[in-house]
């Protein structure tokens, strides 16, 4: 269970590139990030999720993507949409199945 300090997780790129998401975004937002967090994984007492085959600018993608998600699930009106560029749409898709989001 996470403890007060553990508001945030850390998600790292295949280039290092750094990501802080709220704890509870990530998990609401993507079931293999909640695994990770929820079960006895390493991941789960440090914070830190390592994507070496995820890289910066997908990843930077997927956290705007949950953070919208989070945003407009309770939404009794119209979603905007989330726009994705054509030429990284292959790339965010095979991203987003791996995630679960």
């Amino acid at each position: 269970m996470a403890e007060e300090g553990d508001k945030y997780v850390k998600l790292v790129s295949s280039e290092g590139l750094e990501f802080f998401l709220e704890r509870k975004v990530a998990m609401a937002g993507s079931g293999t990030i909640r695994t990770m967090l929820e079960g006895q994984f390493r991941e789960s007492s440090e914070n830190l999720i390592r994507f070496p085959d995820i890289s910066g600018y997908i990843l930077e993608r997927v956290t705007r993507y949950l953070h919208y998600k989070a945003q407009h699930s309770q939404s009794t009106t119209r979603i905007p949409d989330f726009v994705i560029e054509p030429e990284v749409a292959l790339e965010l898709m095979i991203a987003a199945k791996y995630l679960d989001c």
